[in-house]
């Protein structure tokens, strides 16, 4: 895939059951799984996702990110979906291969917009326009994530929390605290500036901060 240097295509299966047999000689770090009814225990698509190896659902109703989450697939795309949010959720699993690079993905992304996640607030999922968060802050077991016009809390840690967050857009800046990077009005000894927020940056979280600050200013 010439736009997601990291990605290889390796093919494509009508059915899930050639997908399974296929992966006993072909292993992928990867597979998109397209879905149109919820998975019965046994069927195919679910014995997909029983594989060990990474899985984005996709499907037309949104429904099913439900779905997604009690079968512990690492994301959900609504159809149709967009090349920034298919890049999102690509990332994800870059970062589940490589861990030790620190979120680190190859490839000029600072430019992306649009895109969006999905959390739990209580029983309900929400969804949020990630152009639309300023920033997340963390308490103990829980999230809250601050948009132009909410606040949303969910039962997330700080290490979920980043894991749905594209790490090209947000960025750590301190043990409770997750920035929009485009959101940035300015920065003082160590303080962000956003909008009528200051945010801490933290000695550990400063300097892959600044170089990702230097790395956007360049381009």
């Amino acid at each position: 895939m010439k736009k997601i240097p990291f990605l290889e295509y390796l093919g494509s299966f009508a059915h899930p059951r050639d997908a399974l047999i296929s992966l006993r000689s072909d292993p992928a770090d990867l597979i998109l799984l397209e879905i149109r009814k919820s998975m019965v225990v046994g069927s195919p698509s679910f014995n997909l996702l029983q594989q060990g190896v990474p899985v984005i659902l996709l499907s037309l109703n949104r429904k099913f990110a439900f779905d997604a989450i009690e079968h512990h697939a690492i994301d959900f795309l609504a159809k149709p979906v967009s090349f920034e949010r298919f890049y999102q959720a690509s990332e994800k699993a870059y970062k589940l291969k490589f861990p030790g690079e620190n979120g680190s993905v190859p490839a000029p992304l600072s430019s992306l917009k649009g895109g969006y996640i999905f959390v739990k607030e209580g029983t309900r999922l929400v969804r949020i326009e990630l152009d639309e968060i300023y920033y997340v802050m963390g308490l103990k077991n829980y999230v809250s994530i601050y948009t132009k016009s909410q606040r949303i809390v969910s039962l997330l840690t700080m290490k979920e929390m980043e894991d749905l967050l594209p790490s090209h857009r947000f960025t750590r800046v301190h043990r409770s605290y997750f920035i929009a990077m485009d959101k940035i009005i300015s920065v003082e000894k160590q303080h962000i500036h956003l909008k009528d927020k200051i945010i801490p940056v933290g000695n550990v979280y400063l300097p892959p901060f600044m170089k990702k600050l230097a790395k956007i200013s360049n381009q």
